[in-house]
Formats: structure tokens, C-alpha cells, sequence
């Protein structure tokens, strides 16, 4: 059986670059990076489901009124919770006997977990970049509910154990350019649409802050704009995403090499309601105990995270789709 050398060396290094892969994560993603910034990513430290708080209705007890009239002091339910189930992932690194022969050195054996581990890293990034778009359906239901759930194509569905068909106000805003446009999104009707999407989602101060496309929609956008408006976001390009503004929102674009966001779709968020809620004891961690293969001549660690992806306010966003 390998040394438990393997394993000391395993568990330090990931331990050494926890920091680091949860920051890769984030930084993979648009979304995720402006959670992270907006202290969105929230750790939740148990519990059967995970909750998240939200606002259903206004105070009923509200009155103008004069002199001596009655005030109406009845409490008014106004709060309630979403529940969230608990998403799990891990990824293994492993060594066999003959690795451990093989790069004996202090050194080698550093370097060949540095690169084990890296590839581990880039693989639970780009898997976690692409979740953020799920459904909650993927890997029979055991995957992250990403924005196919909380902002679904029809508006409606249960999230968060709340039927959006029983509760309108849980629904999230769409716009269909065949069906409620007049025609399938072009460069020449895009902005048309966008505004329409976007003064659905505006209530106050309360306004979409980020807009993410796939490459067709972004081209369209792009296409529509004049040289002299195309500004871009300071903030996003320092973060390494190439951007425009609309309004006062960032719009980024999720495609390209390996981006995951689906064909002809436009995310109008409002992070400001959207959280990703990690375990505190599970953020990119390894786990315990070591474990070694009961019939080979090799170990193996595996770097796991578990929570969800949650909303506490469903109507503040909207898809744009074709």
C-alpha cells in the first residue's frame, strides 16, 4: 500500500490552495465574480435545507388618517423563507504506489501534486461556471439549481419549495422576441427588446445590475450599438470579462470556448436578490478522513463543496430569449 506520506502531502496542498480555487471559481464566471464582490457568496452553517429570507408583501396596516381616527394595528405577514436543498460535488486526486516510487523526491512528488491538484481546480471551475446555468435537473437532480431554475425560459416552476403557479409573485419576468416581439431578435430590433425587458425589472432604485448573453445575443447587442456608445464596465474589464453598459448594468457575454450559456438567451439579474450559499465546513475543501483503495496499491483525496444556488426575490429577474 502507498506511504501515508502521500496523503500528509495531498491535505496540505490543498488546504495551501483552498483560498485560491474558491477564488478561481468565482473569477471563472461573471455572475459568480459579482456575487463574491457584492458579498453575495453567503456560507450556511446547516440545517436540513437551506434558507433563504424573503419579502412576499407589503405592510397591510398602512392608513392615512386624521385626529382621532383608528390605526390599524394588526400584524401583517410580510416575511417568509425559500427552502434550498443541499447540492453536493467533489473531485478526486489521486497516487498510486508507483507514482510514489516513481517521484520519491520532496520535491517531485510537490510538484507532481501541484499539477494534479491544478487540474482539479480547473475542472471544479469550469463544472461550477456551467451549473450556474442549470436547471437543477443535471446528474438526476443532484446538481446546483443555477439561472434555468430561478430565471426559467416559462417564468414559473417551484423554487425554493414555493410554486411560482400559486404564488405570482415568485415568478421571474421573460420576454419572448418571436412571441411577445415582433420577430426573432435582431441587430435591428435587440435594443427594442432589451428596453422592454428592462423597464419590467425596475421598481425604484431596484434594477438589474448585470446582463449576461451568449455569443449571439451579445453580437447582436454589440452590433446595434454606434462606435461612440460603446462603453464598456472599468470594474468588469479590470476583472477580466470583457463588457458593455446598458443603462447602468454591466452586459458580459458567457460564450466562446467552453461558455455555457444557452443558444440565443439574454440574463437581465438583479444580484442584489441571487446568493450562492456554500457550507462553511464544505468550500473547496478535502475531506476527511484519508482514504486509501481497499484493493490497489494507491490513495486518493477529494476536494469537496456543497450548497446551492438561492434567490429571495424571483420577480427582479428576467430572460430574453428567442
Amino acid at each position: 500500500m502507498a506511504s501515508p506520506n502521500w496523503t500528509d502531502i495531498m491535505t496540505t496542498t490543498i488546504v495551501n490552495r483552498q483560498k485560491k480555487l474558491a477564488d478561481n471559481v468565482s473569477n471563472n464566471n461573471a455572475l459568480l465574480k459579482r456575487l463574491e464582490s457584492k458579498g453575495k457568496i453567503k456560507p450556511a452553517d446547516g440545517g436540513t435545507k437551506i434558507a433563504q429570507e424573503l419579502e412576499y408583501g407589503e405592510n397591510g396596516t398602512f392608513l392615512w388618517y386624521s385626529g382621532y381616527d383608528n390605526l390599524t394595528i394588526t400584524p401583517s405577514e410580510v416575511l417568509s423563507a425559500a427552502e434550498f436543498d443541499w447540492k453536493q460535488c467533489a473531485v478526486a486526486v489521486t497516487m498510486s504506489g508507483l507514482e510514489e516510487l516513481q517521484n520519491s523526491g520532496v520535491e517531485r512528488m510537490i510538484d507532481l501534486m501541484d499539477a494534479r491538484i491544478s487540474n482539479a481546480e480547473k475542472t471544479m471551475k469550469n463544472k461550477m461556471a456551467a451549473a450556474v446555468y442549470g436547471d437543477g435537473t443535471a446528474a438526476a437532480g443532484k446538481a446546483i439549481g443555477g439561472l434555468g431554475l430561478i430565471v426559467a425560459d416559462s417564468g414559473t416552476g417551484q423554487v425554493g419549495n414555493i410554486d411560482a403557479a400559486t404564488w405570482t409573485f415568485w415568478k421571474n419576468q421573460t420576454f419572448d422576441a418571436t412571441t411577445d416581439g415582433t420577430a426573432a431578435a435582431t441587430a435591428a430590433n435587440i435594443l427594442a427588446y432589451m428596453n422592454r425587458m428592462w423597464l419590467k425589472l425596475c421598481r425604484g432604485t431596484d434594477k438589474p445590475d448585470l446582463l449576461v448573453a451568449d455569443d449571439a445575443y451579445y453580437t447582436l447587442y454589440w452590433s446595434a450599438l454606434l462606435p461612440n456608445q460603446r462603453f464598456t464596465s472599468p470594474a468588469m474589464a479590470q476583472a477580466g470579462f470583457e463588457s458593455l453598459k446598458y443603462m447602468s448594468a454591466d452586459v458580459v457575454f458567457d460564450g466562446g470556448m467552453g461558455g455555457a450559456c444557452p443558444l440565443n438567451h439574454m440574463y437581465f439579474l438583479n444580484t442584489d436578490y441571487i446568493y450562492l450559499r456554500p457550507h462553511t465546513d464544505r468550500q473547496y475543501v478535502p475531506l476527511n478522513p484519508d482514504r486509501y483503495m481497499n484493493n490497489q496499491d494507491a490513495v486518493w483525496k477529494l476536494i469537496g463543496w456543497a450548497g446551492n444556488m438561492t434567490t429571495s426575490g424571483r420577480k427582479f429577474q428576467g430572460v430574453l430569449k428567442d
